[in-house]
């Protein structure tokens, strides 16, 4: 999956949704396969990450109250919480990776 590769966009997504994406855990865990991780060691990552069980990774119920309380983004906007590239940044923080269009932020 190469940088402006159209198929390799559609997988991803495919991928994160297939955890239901932002709902629970699925674009965190999309996020260190990006990194070169496998799927199984990226879930143990992120469920570390967030201090939860790999099996509540899919649980939209428990996600919610994670990503409110981690202010990760969820997926309608909560006022008073961090949405767009302020989420990013936030997710940037928990899992201890850099996100180019976060950091494009600071230049």
């Amino acid at each position: 999956m190469g940088v402006g590769d159209g198929i390799g966009v559609t997988l991803g997504h495919h991928m994160a949704s297939g955890m239901n994406g932002i709902r629970t855990a699925g674009d965190l865990v999309l996020r260190m396969q990006m990194t070169g991780m496998r799927l199984d060691e990226a879930k143990e990552y992120v469920a570390k990450k967030l201090g939860v069980n790999v099996s509540d990774l899919a649980d939209p119920y428990l996600m919610k109250e994670v990503r409110g309380e981690l202010d990760i983004g969820t997926v309608l906007g909560v006022p008073g919480h961090a949405k767009g590239l302020k989420a990013k940044a936030n997710i940037a923080e928990v899992l201890g990776i850099e996100i180019p269009s976060v950091n494009m932020l600071g230049n």
